[in-house]
């Protein structure tokens, strides 16, 4: 079901200006409206490594991870306007120096960032289109992995967590083929080692509380011969 259209979102969105680098709404119909290539140095005004999520959602696992780690940059994407919107809200009341959010598509990232831009990228509870024919959005889907790989750091990371097992065995199956060293992987993350420091985001709460598994990864790209 659709999400209703929040009430003066486009003025709320506006009313943000410090936390949101970019929205892509009119940006291609608008050629004026083209950004081109963000400077991260200059957005956060430091040089510290750049840690980025795709699917912020509301923006809780964004704005905890920056307050946890002030000497690392934190970027937040989310496609959504009508959900991004919480999450600039919540940073203005929160007030990190080191998170921004970007309000766009995904396979959009190498039109506003250089190659090697990020240290590491989480992917918390993407979406797991369910039908085959939709495969190809799912975020873990060679077309994407292939992008991660351009826009890590050397030694770069990917995170995933899902509480949905074939997008966990799907995701397996493509960081494999597309030469990522998978590691740290967790069947039930929270009765494991990897329990401690995780943070937990909405969606997560919900799947603990009834019961579910969540599953967890890290992928690192392996270094070309």
């Amino acid at each position: 079901m659709r999400m209703r259209r929040k009430n003066n979102l486009d003025a709320r969105i506006a009313a943000h200006p410090h936390y949101l680098l970019l929205t892509e709404q009119g940006y291609y119909e608008e050629p004026e409206k083209r950004h081109g290539k963000f400077d991260l140095t200059a957005v956060f005004g430091n040089a510290n490594p750049v840690w980025l999520e795709i699917g912020c959602g509301k923006g809780s696992f964004a704005i905890t991870l920056a307050g946890q780690n002030p000497n690392i940059n934190v970027l937040a994407l989310e496609v959504v306007s009508n959900v991004i919107i919480d999450g600039l809200e919540r940073a203005e009341e929160a007030k990190p120096r080191n998170l921004r959010f970007i309000n766009c598509l995904a396979e959009h990232i190498d039109e506003y960032f250089d190659e090697g831009s990020f240290e590491r990228i989480y992917l918390n509870f993407s979406c797991p289109y369910p039908k085959n024919t939709y495969s190809n959005r799912r975020l873990t889907a060679p077309r994407y992995l292939r992008l991660y790989r351009k826009m890590l750091s050397g030694g770069g990371t990917i995170y995933q967590k899902t509480d949905n097992r074939k997008l966990f065995e799907f995701s397996i199956e493509n960081f494999s083929r597309e030469g990522y060293i998978i590691h740290d992987v967790s069947l039930d993350l929270h009765h494991s080692e990897y329990k401690e420091g995780n943070i937990i985001t909405e969606y997560e709460s919900r799947f603990i509380s009834q019961g579910l598994p969540i599953y967890r990864l890290e992928a690192t790209p392996r270094e070309e011969q």
